[in-house]
């Protein structure tokens, strides 16, 4: 068809993301769904995903992830299975799941939700070239906002289905004070969720230093700065310096920040922003854990791991879990 439905959430009404911007640029902290919110922006992360991410460019990680999905079609027993894909990205992951269920012989449908349009299409596409005419309802969501996402997600005339959702690489870009009691309050007893974690691929600081390159090169500037360009910042204004944190619940994030070589001032939604020579802008960050932090992590908000695989690199990992 040459129509699309998609679900616009009130988080991501105009007068919501206006909020959220002014507050990225009064903060100096720039809120990471604004690197996905236009098409070329869309554009410029894929191409990034398929250049650096391990799960596109590590055979053995890929794996990993096949085997996550076998174990996990494997424990939806009825007959009917909604796949919801929060963060869905372009929705690569989640389509071989879908083809997998379908395989399978289960009536399969897909709520792939995003905070970007482009997003949302691109993971719609993905999943019908997987499995073809299937059931997709996109759903256009800010998941650090969106409250009411369950009531929306879990709809009275959908009992029949099981719901098996899926989280896969988001944990790295929230706080997770912030977004596992959301995720907790969408997982029902019923359900099942499988999420992916970014690593810290060994104890010592030399290994955080080795992943460094995925996120310190030209593609990951390019797609960060965007951002600013977009706003009226320009090359000249200053550069893209990357670093590695140690946070205060003890664990390390990879962060990038602009800093300001010479003054700018704009306006942006008619108000008006000066930054100074040495100001610093927070345009990013991947927090990277061990299992045992994760596991520990989702005990806290009574989501249990039921199985885990871990990359042989180490670099990444997948938790089925449920609602302890």
């Amino acid at each position: 068809m040459s129509l699309a439905t998609i679900t616009i959430h009130s988080s991501q009404f105009p007068e919501n993301v206006r909020r959220d911007l002014l507050h990225s640029l009064r903060s100096c902290h720039v809120n990471h769904k604004f690197h996905y919110d236009t098409y070329k922006q869309a554009q410029k992360w894929l191409v990034l995903h398929e250049a650096y991410s391990p799960s596109r460019t590590d055979a053995d990680c890929r794996a990993m992830y096949d085997r996550a999905f076998a174990a996990a079609s494997a424990r939806v027993t009825a007959a009917r299975v909604r796949v919801i894909g929060l963060g869905c990205g372009g929705g690569q992951k989640d389509a071989r799941l879908l083809g997998l269920l379908a395989g399978l012989g289960k009536e399969t449908a897909y709520s792939p939700c995003d905070v970007s349009v482009p997003l949302v299409l691109t993971a719609r596409q993905t999943a019908r070239e997987a499995v073809g005419k299937i059931a997709c309802d996109p759903l256009v969501c800010d998941l650090a906002t969106a409250g009411d996402l369950d009531a929306i997600l879990n709809p009275a005339d959908d009992d029949r289905a099981a719901r098996l959702i899926t989280f896969f690489g988001m944990i790295p870009n929230f706080e997770p004070s912030l977004i596992l009691p959301r995720l907790a309050a969408l997982t029902g007893g019923e359900d099942w969720l499988l999420l992916s974690a970014n690593l810290v691929p060994g104890s010592d600081d030399a290994a955080m230093q080795r992943i460094l390159p995925g996120y310190d090169n030209p593609l990951t500037c390019d797609w960060l700065t965007t951002f600013l360009f977009d706003l009226g910042f320009t090359p000249e204004d200053g550069a893209v310096r990357f670093v590695v944190e140690q946070s205060a619940a003890g664990y390390r994030r990879v962060a990038a920040d602009f800093y300001m070589t010479r003054p700018r001032a704009l306006t942006v939604n008619g108000e008006f922003f000066e930054f100074r020579a040495g100001d610093k802008i927070r345009l990013f960050f991947s927090c990277r854990y061990t299992p045992d932090q994760i596991r520990a992590l989702l005990r806290v908000h009574r989501l249990e791991v039921r199985e885990q695989w871990v990359a042989p690199s180490g670099e990444e990992a997948v938790f089925l879990c449920q609602r302890a």
